[in-house]
């Protein structure tokens, strides 16, 4: 069922990427560390988890000013759910001059279901904001909390 899903997930991710949009891979851990994390979803989904030492920039309430002390050459890579919202908050940061942006392939969810670590206020967690019911079909990981 996982081959199913992960099938499924790589198809639907294909719908929704641009082809000329990098994306960079949860395994990618040098570029990872090194790299500042935007995370593009909502604030409630956020405070449930996110990648250690993400930044919240939110989507429909993005403003580039958030990015004022980001120097235009840094590594930034974005990522939300699965990585629609983040590609359009990519494609702004691109378009104010950003050279290294990337979208976090899968998003969240892919990084969760690579067993990667996530967490919130208080430390590592295992909680994950599955965006909507229809959504966290797509965790097969992690404990969904609405």
């Amino acid at each position: 069922m996982v081959n199913a899903q992960s099938f499924a997930y790589k198809t639907l991710l294909k719908g929704v990427y641009d082809s000329d949009f990098p994306v960079i891979y949860p395994d990618n851990d040098s570029l990872i560390g090194k790299a500042v994390l935007l995370d593009t979803r909502e604030k409630r989904e956020f405070e449930v988890s996110h990648l250690e030492n993400a930044k919240w920039v939110g989507y429909e309430t993005f403003d580039l000013e958030v990015m004022k002390t980001i120097p235009k050459d840094q590594v930034v890579i974005v990522y939300c759910s699965i990585g629609a919202r983040s590609q359009e908050i990519g494609k702004k940061l691109q378009s104010a001059g950003y050279t290294q942006v990337y979208n976090l392939y899968g998003g969240i969810f892919h990084w969760v279901n690579e067993g990667k670590p996530v967490h919130n206020q208080n430390g590592a967690t295992n909680a994950i904001h599955p965006y909507s019911k229809t959504w966290g079909i797509w965790l097969t990981r992690g404990v969904k909390q609405y």
